[in-house]
């Protein structure tokens, strides 16, 4: 049982029911969904589809789905793409075009005013930039400084400009309507630049009545990077989403800032995940490079909650295994995990309660009397949440009646959630976290438990039992 958790982004290449069902078989712990490339029938197609292998197989796949925020794409182009050649000119219109190798449009009309001479415009993730060298009345002419295909949809950058588009388009509004009513799990939130932001969404959920969708942070702009503290404390997670952030800054500071977010996010008690380009080469081949592998090793050691699949598993050839690789390559990093140094400094920078002391207790004694799991009855989540901010050596196995607690679990290290019936009785809590253990563990007769929580159930708000049971 891994405690890293792994996103996998359905597509093309995922969409077939069969291929899902492997995801989930090889470790898929949430599905992902982008809403910049996905549209609503697709979304729906494949919400049903998870909906139903989740009950066929007796598994609990969260579903994740991705705003598009204020980020500028590109239009279309003949045939879908284009060949833009190094110094050859070129007109970037607000109004749409069909593009090819001389033009193409934009989703911001703003841009015109918002670049000034000489920025340098990256697009498709820096693989090719242009700069502005000339304003008509509405187009950007542009010089091609390093050249490449381009296809439809894909971003545009431009680093160091500050662009007028408010966060919340009107589509990004309609998207948050339409996750909510399909019950996503996590909403990941794109383009943040700082803690209003999230609260504007929020206050959106709160509208709709929403109190189960959890918000994810990209981090993909310097403001955000700036206004990390904050951002991390109004969100419940978030995501080094490395791609759009290795084009706004400079790309040798992005390992430095994905180890510092994965501290802070650790710090507070909240979801980290690592993602873009993790295993890219497997888009075409059947097998990683050695660097992507310490990349994936590397964030596991690091200690985040969770890395993703992206394009390695919409558009490319191989992908449930990519996720079977992912899933061998964080077995092996999590052998060479420091479980004990984690778990002291998680306690020095604890707040110092009746849970987060509980909570250290039993991360302690599973390590010293090497217990086989930690049991969680739970129904809001919180101690389960706070016992894997200590990173226990054991699995922490979160029984709990309530189906929207058990999928926002989905994404934090070392949990495995379980949907239960509900239990009334302290005995009951005993006897099924007994029960649960037996079912999912290689165990042997004498091998150890504990059993934590809050009793009884929806009466306390806080972790106060801790009991260590012989199996």
């Amino acid at each position: 049982m891994n405690k890293t958790k792994i996103i996998a982004t359905i597509g093309p290449a995922t969409a077939d029911k069969e291929i899902i069902k492997e995801l989930i078989l090889n470790g898929m712990d949430v599905a992902r969904l982008n809403l910049s490339h996905a549209d609503y029938k697709f979304c729906t197609d494949i919400i049903t589809k998870i909906n139903e292998l989740n009950e066929e197989l007796g598994t609990h796949v969260a579903i994740m789905m991705d705003t598009v925020g204020p980020c500028v794409r590109i239009g279309r182009f003949t045939g879908g793409s284009a060949y833009f050649k190094k110094g050859d000119k070129i007109r970037i219109y607000m109004e749409e075009v069909l593009g090819d190798c001389t033009k193409f449009s934009v989703n911001y009309p703003g841009l015109i005013n918002d670049v000034k001479y000489n920025t340098i415009i990256k697009l498709d993730d820096g693989r090719i930039e242009l700069e502005v060298i000339d304003k008509g009345e509405d187009y950007i002419l542009c010089e091609i400084k390093v050249e490449g295909f381009i296809e439809d949809g894909k971003g545009l950058n431009a680093p160091g400009t500050c662009l007028k588009m408010p966060f919340l388009s009107k589509k990004d509004k309609e998207d948050i309507i339409f996750a909510s009513k399909m019950g996503i799990d996590f909403l990941a939130l794109s383009f943040i630049s700082h803690r209003d932001d999230i609260l504007e969404v929020n206050d959106l959920l709160i509208d709709l009545g929403n109190d189960h969708t959890n918000i994810i942070a990209k981090i993909e702009n310097e403001a955000a990077i700036e206004d990390i503290d904050d951002i991390i404390k109004v969100s419940d997670g978030v995501m080094v989403a490395r791609g759009d952030l290795g084009v706004e800054i400079p790309m040798e500071r992005v390992p430095g800032i994905q180890k510092a977010i994965i501290s802070k996010c650790h710090n507070m008690g909240k979801i980290s995940i690592v993602a873009t380009e993790m295993l890219a080469s497997m888009e075409s081949a059947n097998r990683p490079t050695r660097a992507e592998v310490s990349d994936v090793a590397n964030a596991v050691l690091d200690g985040t909650d969770a890395v993703m699949l992206s394009d390695e598993t919409t558009i490319g050839k191989h992908p449930t295994e990519a996720l079977n690789i992912m899933e061998r390559i964080i077995a092996s990093a999590e052998v060479d995990y420091n479980y004990l140094e984690i778990l002291d400094k998680a306690m020095r920078t604890e707040k110092q309660d009746i849970t987060g002391c509980i909570a250290y207790s039993v991360a302690e004694c599973a390590s010293r009397l090497k217990c086989k799991a930690i049991v969680v009855p739970t129904v809001s989540g919180y101690t389960a949440r706070k016992m894997s901010r200590f990173r226990p050596t054991c699995p922490i196995i979160a029984v709990s009646p309530n189906i929207n607690t058990v999928k926002s679990l989905a994404l934090h290290y070392g949990v495995y959630p379980l949907l239960i019936d509900e239990l009334n009785s302290f005995d009951k809590i005993i006897n099924k976290s007994k029960e649960v253990a037996l079912s999912l563990l290689d165990v042997e007769k004498g091998d150890k438990i504990i059993i934590t929580g809050g009793y009884p159930f929806k009466e306390v708000k806080h972790t106060n039992f801790m009991k260590i049971e012989e199996l």
